[in-house]
């Protein structure tokens, strides 16, 4: 199937949705969850204990957010997919909103018994690793970070990126590059990461 017939086909599945289809809406949430994952995970890292628990759950709230979206909900002649970064997008600042005003990391319950899978310089280190390549991404403008993040992570290719950021394929290469060439210097010996 080539990437046009599966536009096609997800606008058609889009606009039995907005009519109420049910099984278009869960056809549709279930074909959207990977990427959005992918993204929020991508955006916000592992979480205390090495989880994506943050991430994960502010999937979630995209899902219910395009969920609720979906009645009103208006081709505009831009992709779908497009429409649903722009929640994802909003989500993810919140999330960066929120945790920078709560610092704690609560827990349900006390586990019962020790993590035995890694030990505390292992998770130490994921996350340091995790606190150093948030740091390097911040260094970039929002729109090189956009297009590392779905071309890099999420694995989107030049025409996919384009079209959810209203990019040519060439101007997503082209800022593709500028991004890595501007992380190439920020991780050269004796550069600080997040200067």
């Amino acid at each position: 199937m080539s990437e046009e017939d599966a536009e096609q086909g997800l606008n058609g599945l889009v606009a039995r949705a907005v009519q109420g289809d049910r099984y278009a809406i869960e056809d549709l949430l279930t074909q959207i969850r990977p990427m959005v994952v992918r993204y929020c995970r991508a955006r916000l890292g592992r979480t205390g204990g090495g989880a994506y628990t943050e991430a994960d759950d502010v999937a979630q709230e995209v899902c219910v957010a395009v969920l609720n979206a979906l009645p009103r909900y208006e081709d505009q002649g831009r992709p779908f997919a497009a429409y649903v970064f722009g929640i994802a997008s909003h989500k993810v600042t919140d999330a960066h909103r929120r945790a920078a005003r709560d610092l704690s990391s609560p827990v349900d319950e006390v586990p019962d018994s020790v993590d035995t899978e890694q030990g505390p310089e292992a998770s130490a280190m994921a996350a340091a690793t995790s606190v150093q390549l948030q740091k390097l991404l911040n260094v970039l403008p929002e729109s090189h970070r956009d297009v590392l993040i779905l071309r890099v992570i999420v694995g989107m290719s030049a025409e996919e990126t384009g079209q959810m950021l209203g990019m040519s394929p060439g101007a997503v290469r082209v800022t593709q590059h500028r991004a890595l060439a501007k992380l190439r210097q920020r991780i050269r010996p004796g550069a600080e990461v997040g200067a």
